[in-house]
C-alpha cells in the first residue's frame, strides 16, 4: 500500500504554528487535572470562587479543542487535493474509525491507567473520529454541502437548549450523544461505565467549517488575499461573540450571570459552555485562532520554529503526553505518602481527591512535560519526513 502523507517541504507553517501552540497549551489543562489540589473538587471557571490565575489557567485551554478540530478539517481538505473524491472519502472514513478506536483503547487507558477499562472516557479524539466519518460521507456530495452543514450545526445546535429534555430515555440518550452531551455517563454493566463528554455533531460542525476555509490554503491561492480573508473572518467572529454575549439570549446553554463586581462580571462574560461547544464558545475561540493564522502567515522566529515541531506531529504528542503525565502522577502519588489502598479512584487511578499541589507546581510540571517532549517530537517529525510507511498517514 502506498503511503499517503503530505510532502513536509510543502507544509504551511502557519497551520503547524497554531496547532503546535494549542498542543502546548492543552497540556496545561491536563496537568491541572492530574496535579492541582482543587481539580477534583472545584470549578475553576466559577466567578464566585475562582481566582484570576485559576480562571485563566482553565480558560486559556478552551482554545485548544475547537482550534484542533477546526485545523483537522482544514488539513482534511488539503490532504484531499492529492486524491480523487472517492480516495479522500475512503481515507477519512478509515482514519475516523481508527481514531474512535484509539480514543477507547489507548487514550482512555492513558487517562485512567485502568487496565480493566472500568471507565471509558470519550473526548476530543472520539469527536474528531466521528466528525471525520461524517466528513467522509458529506464531502463525497460536494464542498458546498460540507460548508452549509458546518454553518447549520455550529449556529443551530443551541436550538436544542430552548426545548425541555425528551422523556423517552433512548431518544434522549441519542440526542445527548450527538448534540447536548455535557458529561453523559452511560452504564455498560454494574462495573463498567462510559463517559461521553464531547457531543459529536457540534464538533463536526467546527470541523466542516475548517474544511470550508481550506480553499484559501490551496497552493495557487494568493497569499495576501488569504491573509486578508483570515483577518476579516477572525475579526467578524470575535465581534459576533461579543454581540451574542451582550445580547445574552441565544448561543449558550446558560445565560451570562450578572454580578455587582467588575472582576466577577469579566469572568462571567468569558465563562461560556464547552460541553457541548456553544455558538458563543465557538466564536470566542475560533475568532482569535483564525486571526493567529493570519498573523503567523509570514512569521518565522525561534518560538514559531519550536511550536511548529509540536504542530507537525500532534497525534504523537497527544498520546505520549497523557502517558508521561500519568506516570509522573504515579511517582508523585507514592512520593507524597499515599498508600496502595488509595490507588483505585474514579475516573483516574492514583489520583485521590485529597491530592495535589498549588498552581505554581502545576505550571512547573507542565513546562517540564512539554519541554521533555520536544526532542521526541522533533525526532518523529524527521522520521515522517524521511519515511513512507503507509501507517504514518494515520498518526
Amino acid at each position: 500500500m502506498n503511503a499517503e502523507i503530505p510532502n513536509r517541504s510543502k507544509r504551511i507553517l502557519s497551520i503547524d504554528i497554531l496547532r503546535g501552540l494549542v498542543m502546548i497549551i492543552m497540556a496545561l489543562d491536563h496537568t491541572r487535572d492530574f496535579f492541582h489540589i482543587d481539580a477534583m473538587t472545584g470549578d475553576p471557571l466559577n466567578p464566585d470562587t475562582a481566582t484570576g490565575i485559576l480562571f485563566f489557567t482553565r480558560w486559556i485551554t478552551h482554545f485548544c479543542a475547537p482550534t484542533f478540530v477546526f485545523l483537522s478539517g482544514l488539513s482534511a481538505y488539503l490532504s484531499a487535493q492529492n486524491k480523487t473524491r472517492a480516495q479522500a472519502s475512503s481515507f477519512l472514513l478509515k482514519r475516523g474509525l481508527w481514531l474512535v478506536f484509539i480514543e477507547i483503547a489507548v487514550v482512555s487507558l492513558g487517562l485512567t491507567f485502568n487496565l480493566q477499562y472500568n471507565f471509558i472516557i470519550l473526548q476530543v479524539i472520539w469527536a474528531i473520529g466521528w466528525s471525520m466519518v461524517f466528513l467522509a460521507l458529506i464531502s463525497r456530495i460536494s464542498y458546498q454541502i460540507v460548508l452549509i452543514s458546518g454553518f447549520a450545526l455550529v449556529f443551530g445546535h443551541n436550538i436544542f437548549n430552548l426545548f425541555p429534555a425528551l422523556e423517552n430515555q433512548t431518544t434522549g440518550l441519542i440526542l445527548k450523544i450527538f448534540f447536548t452531551a455535557a458529561g453523559t455517563v452511560v452504564p455498560l454493566s454494574a462495573t463498567h461505565l462510559v463517559g461521553v463528554f464531547y457531543a459529536i455533531l457540534p464538533w463536526t460542525g467546527i470541523m466542516f467549517l475548517g474544511y470550508g476555509i481550506g480553499v484559501w490554503f490551496n497552493k495557487n491561492y494568493n497569499v495576501e488575499r488569504r491573509q486578508r480573508n483570515l483577518l476579516i473572518t477572525g475579526s467578524l467572529t470575535v465581534l459576533l461573540f461579543i454581540a451574542l454575549r451582550l445580547i445574552n439570549s441565544y448561543g449558550d446553554p446558560a445565560p451570562r450571570k450578572e454580578y455587582h463586581e467588575l472582576f466577577k462580571n469579566v469572568l462571567s462574560f468569558f465563562n461560556v459552555s464547552k460541553y457541548p461547544p456553544s455558538l458563543q464558545y465557538a466564536c470566542m475561540t475560533l475568532g482569535p485562532a483564525i486571526l493567529i493564522l493570519a498573523f503567523t502567515e509570514k512569521l518565522n522566529n525561534r518560538f514559531t520554529k519550536i511550536a511548529s515541531v509540536y504542530g507537525a506531529v500532534p497525534f504523537f504528542y497527544y498520546i505520549i503526553h497523557f502517558y508521561l503525565l500519568h506516570t509522573i502522577l504515579v511517582i508523585a502519588f507514592f512520593a507524597t505518602g499515599h498508600s496502595t489502598k488509595e490507588i483505585v479512584q474514579v475516573p483516574f487511578l492514583f489520583r485521590p481527591v485529597a491530592f495535589g499541589f498549588s498552581l505554581p507546581i502545576v505550571y512547573l510540571i507542565w513546562f517540564g512535560v512539554v519541554a521533555s517532549l520536544y526532542l521526541p517530537c522533533r525526532w518523529f517529525k524527521k522520521y515522517k519526513e524521511t519515511h513512507l510507511q503507509w501507517w504514518l498517514s494515520y498518526v
